[in-house]
């Protein structure tokens, strides 16, 4: 893994955060537990990190999720933010393996990048979103723990089918 940020990395994390903010809202609520819905930012965040790598994937994820917390709810919601980075930053670790820069994302790298997006949002939503709200929120652990399920369950279908898409494109 070549950890390389020169202009294209600059740019790559300016227009991927500003995607992830715009499309902050256009979501999709589940209506089981609050705020948990299916999210289109999540293809964004999924696509960048896996062309540009972990540094860029973990900006925007931080970055992009706080602004938008920020711009469109007020406050800045911390335990969803970092596991958004942690999630950015493990699909950009396999991005040469994807090869979606070099025009080389077939069957094989198709199955890969879902096989790591489903890995790296359960260590997103199941593991690190649920305890963080524990630590620093005191919220309940059978709430965030039933939020962080159906935000990985909506994560993966996101990341699988639009992220997918794009990286395919």
């Amino acid at each position: 893994m070549k950890l390389k940020f020169g202009v294209k990395e600059v740019v790559a994390t300016g227009i991927g955060t500003a995607l992830f903010i715009v499309l902050t809202n256009a979501q999709v609520p589940f209506g089981i537990i609050p705020n948990t819905a299916l999210q289109s930012r999540v293809a964004v965040l999924t696509f960048f990190s896996a062309v540009f790598g972990p540094i860029v994937g973990g900006a925007i994820g931080l970055i992009g999720h706080a602004l938008g917390d920020a711009i469109f709810y007020g406050s800045i919601y911390w335990s969803w933010v970092f596991p958004d980075a942690l999630f950015g930053i493990l699909m950009g670790v396999f991005a040469a393996k994807f090869a979606i820069k070099d025009g080389g994302f077939d069957g094989k790298a198709i199955a890969l990048f879902n096989v790591v997006q489903v890995i790296a949002n359960a260590l997103a939503w199941i593991l690190l979103a649920p305890v963080l709200d524990i630590l620093i929120y005191a919220e309940p652990a059978k709430k965030v723990f039933t939020q962080g399920i159906l935000a990985f369950i909506g994560n993966i279908i996101v990341a699988a089918v639009l992220g997918t898409l794009l990286a395919f494109a």
